[in-house]
């Protein structure tokens, strides 16, 4: 769909430059160690030296592609947010208003997260420690979240009011993860924080997702 390639391409501008089929099945052997690590213990568990033991790589090299914890940490993040975003593409939510829709989508983003509580931790901890030296990594956690959002949404040109919109959202979402992983918040607590920050999202805000969420507003 056109809108889905304008997200790609936004989103393929602002990613490293390309890497070789060779690299890039390193990198993916390098993202399922960290995932599974973090998946087991937590923050704590991924250890540079057991992650490139485990996806078979030197340490030089684990660190020539991640040169810190968080670096590879947030990486995995973005990771999991595009099989998120590429399943969320085969079967999009079904709500009526764009509120519901991105409401619909975050909560199965959650209950996602729900299953692999220590993967979501270590993630969340990683995104929180972030410097400036990680703000590549960050930016494309961002934008891929943004792209979900506005996917979710129906809007492939959204105005500065939308995009403000959209980063309130973002925001909320992720003190709602913060919260419910430090065992402040319930299920219940997390869905009214996103329904209630949803309801900024206007009436009018674009058409369902679908085959039709990427045709043009009204003006």
């Amino acid at each position: 769909m056109p809108g889905q390639a304008k997200v790609d391409a936004s989103l393929a501008r602002n990613a490293a430059a390309p890497l070789t089929e060779r690299q890039e099945a390193r990198r993916r052997r390098i993202l399922r160690a960290s995932a599974r690590l973090a998946g087991r213990g937590g923050f704590d568990a991924v250890q540079m030296r057991e992650v490139a033991e485990s996806s078979q790589v030197a340490l030089g090299t684990l660190y020539r592609y991640f040169p810190s914890k968080v670096h590879l940490l947030v990486a995995t993040m973005q990771d999991q947010l595009e099989h998120l975003h590429a399943t969320l593409r085969k079967r999009p939510p079904a709500g009526e208003t764009a509120a519901e829709r991105v409401t619909q989508t975050l909560m199965r983003a959650f209950h996602a997260l729900q299953q692999d509580p220590h993967l979501a931790d270590a993630m969340v901890r990683a995104l929180t420690f972030a410097d400036r030296s990680v703000s590549h990594e960050v930016d494309q956690v961002s934008r891929r979240t943004t792209a979900i959002i506005l996917e979710a949404m129906g809007l492939t040109d959204p105005d500065p009011d939308e995009l403000s919109v959209v980063r309130v959202i973002e925001h909320t979402w992720h003190s709602a993860l913060i919260t419910w992983l430090s065992g402040r918040a319930s299920i219940t607590q997390v869905r009214a924080d996103i329904e209630t920050v949803c309801r900024l999202i206007g009436p009018d805000a674009g058409p369902p997702a679908g085959p039709s969420a990427t045709a043009p507003r009204s003006p």
